[in-house]
């Protein structure tokens, strides 16, 4: 189905518009997705969206036409609009000239099967969108599974976390979880949680790591707490030779998930 908006009070536009607070996309269950690049990812991934809204008098170009192709065949709807109404919708002064609006997936944790990948990244509490984005790429570029976010975290589904994944929202399982249950639920099979740690921790290099390998992270700024450190089977430590006591959580998962890679 395709049709045209003209009107900035379009219901349509107000809706879309909508989806970029996280209290609208848990109720509606869908969130936004801009520029061509991502919705193919998303599209060679198996995921179409319910929506697409483009720019009128845009360039053709292939991508466009196949994703038309596979949302009109899905029964998704095609929208055409002027510039202005594109970036009002995305709240962006440049906005692309394509938005996708996908429909969010399960997240619960008992989809996962931990044995389906060598390595897993888990973050507590991690409250950058960026963060969250960037930890998702580094798991698809070291072949994780996926992610897991513990406790409250940043939603995955924001504009600004897809945007950088770099696609990988669309490549890599994602599981929400409180700590309370993702323990029981690491402990009821195989699976060594590893953390960075500055408590009864040995050296990152050369450490034993074993498949399935949990490499968990935790808040920016305070860290992940005393007993959730406990909790794990393995910490490590990577020596800071500047004035930095830290290094960011989405740096420290990556430098960890390539020496896990080395080493398993």
């Amino acid at each position: 189905m395709r049709k045209q908006i003209t009107g900035f009070s379009n219901p349509t536009v107000k809706y879309l518009r909508s989806l970029r607070d996280k209290k609208h996309r848990k109720r509606a269950g869908q969130f936004l997705v801009e520029g061509l690049r991502l919705l193919e990812d998303a599209r060679e991934s198996g995921r179409i969206p319910r929506q697409i809204v483009m720019a009128e008098n845009r360039d053709p170009h292939p991508l466009i036409e196949r994703l038309e192709a596979e949302i009109a065949a899905s029964g998704g709807e095609i929208i055409e609009t002027s510039p202005d109404i594109l970036t009002k919708i995305t709240g962006k002064s440049n906005a692309q000239s394509v938005v996708g609006v996908f429909d969010e997936w399960d997240t619960a944790l008992d989809r996962i099967n931990c044995e389906a990948a060598p390595i897993w990244l888990v973050a507590q509490a991690l409250r950058d969108p960026g963060n969250l984005g960037t930890m998702l790429r580094t798991g698809d570029a070291v072949g994780a599974g996926g992610l897991i976010l513990i406790d409250d975290c940043a939603d995955p589904f924001s504009a600004e976390g897809v945007r950088a994944s770099m696609g990988a929202v669309f490549t890599q399982s994602l599981a929400q979880a409180r700590w309370e249950d993702f323990v029981p639920w690491l402990r009821g099979g195989a699976g060594q949680l590893v953390a960075a740690s500055l408590r009864d921790a040995v050296p990152y290099r050369g450490a034993s790591y074993e498949a399935p390998c949990f490499i968990l992270v935790g808040n920016e700024s305070q860290g992940l707490p005393e007993d959730y450190e406990a909790e794990c089977d393995l910490r490590v430590t990577m020596p800071m030779r500047g004035r930095a006591d830290s290094l960011n959580a989405a740096v420290a998962a990556a430098v960890l998930a390539y020496e896990v890679l080395a080493g398993l």
